[in-house]
């Protein structure tokens, strides 16, 4: 099927990719290194990624009679001034504007619609399904992964959003071999707050500041705390300091364009969000992931870190909060801020063991 590959190029290329490749489906030579990582738990309580890890590996298992896998990325920076004020909280470039799952479905659709012009079948997918994507960028050429694991490009950096669809066509391609460019540099690991990179390409999930305030359903580890500052939604960290990001491009797509209040929003504003609030203010943003409960206890750890007293009245009213993960982490905040009154008055009442051992914690 040697015509469909320039034309899905030149349809991927017109529908604002800013990169494409085809791989054929085979061994990626990543299952040793994927089954080592889940044995060392590095996944946390993202079950998901263990379930049935050889599906992940063979995207037969996802699309039968799968023959290839065509690979797109799409630029998403926005340029900003970094956050220093420890009053408003940080939110990871990527959640700045529209959920980009819906921006790219909307375009892959199209491929898909291309593909099965021609007879094939098509699955899309956009980090949602059983799909190791960045090993398939990679080995579609449009990348390599760094340090950090994320994917880089020379040309666009690691600010790039990654989608794929499974296909039955088997669609001839050779495409380059990616290259490591990432040499001696080590910014990215010695960036890290909580030292997540635990080796070059190695990231424990459960110490990452993206999986902590996103992922993670329970407690934030309290040893964990101090070091996420303001980061309230995802991190950036690694990214911002790696050097091929240098050649990073202002990406074209509005819909990655920052929405009001999402560069440096008022922590105690959205700590007095209520449910209905949170829903509307993210309506149609990847931050809706974190839940209200786990954006505000986010929101709780950052306020704990900001050193900022005005913050205390606030922090008192979350004690009453409905949710029991709020009120821990409020109590936590007060504790840092040396608010012990509060959380003498509340201690008598708490009834949740949770948060009665945040209070009791905090008082010491």
């Amino acid at each position: 099927m040697p015509p469909i590959l320039e034309e899905l190029r030149a349809r991927a290329m017109a529908l604002g990719f800013e990169k494409f490749g085809v791989v054929p489906v085979g061994s990626l030579g990543r299952a040793p290194f994927y089954r080592e990582w889940l044995g060392h738990t590095y996944h946390g309580e993202m079950g998901y990624l263990a379930r049935d890890p050889e599906r992940r590996l063979d995207p037969g298992r996802i699309l039968p009679g799968a023959r290839s896998v065509v690979c797109v990325a799409k630029n998403y920076f926005t340029p900003s001034e970094t956050n220093e004020d420890p009053r408003t909280g940080r939110i990871s470039r990527y959640a700045w504007g529209d959920d980009y799952h819906e921006v790219l479905l909307r375009r892959l659709e199209e491929l898909k619609g291309l593909l099965e012009s021609r007879g094939a079948r098509a699955k899309i997918c956009v980090d949602t399904s059983a799909v190791l994507e960045k090993p398939w960028a990679e080995a579609a050429g449009i990348g390599w992964q760094g340090k950090h694991t994320n994917l880089l490009t020379r040309d666009l950096g690691s600010w790039i959003f990654l989608g794929e669809i499974l296909t039955d066509a088997e669609i001839s391609s050779n495409p380059p071999r990616a290259r490591d460019y990432c040499g001696s540099c080590t910014r990215c690991i010695d960036i890290c707050p909580t030292r997540a990179i635990v080796a070059p390409y190695v990231l424990d999930s459960r110490r990452c500041i993206s999986y902590l305030t996103i992922e993670l359903r329970g407690p934030i580890p309290r040893e964990l705390r101090p070091l996420m500052g303001n980061l309230i939604f995802g991190c950036d960290l690694c990214q911002d300091v790696c050097p091929w990001n240098k050649f990073a491009k202002v990406a074209p797509e509005a819909a990655f364009l920052p929405r009001a209040g999402n560069v440096t929003p008022s922590l105690v504003e959205l700590l007095e969000l209520t449910p209905d609030e949170f829903r509307l203010r993210y309506r149609g943003s990847p931050i809706l992931r974190a839940k209200y409960g786990g954006f505000l206890r986010n929101v709780c750890v950052a306020l704990g870190n900001s050193g900022d007293s005005s913050a205390i009245p606030a922090l008192a009213r979350a004690l009453e909060h409905p949710e029991p993960l709020v009120r821990g982490h409020a109590a936590w905040a007060l504790g840092r801020l040396g608010a012990k009154s509060h959380l003498e008055e509340r201690r008598a009442g708490e009834a949740d063991p949770f948060v009665r051992a945040e209070i009791e914690e905090a008082l010491r």
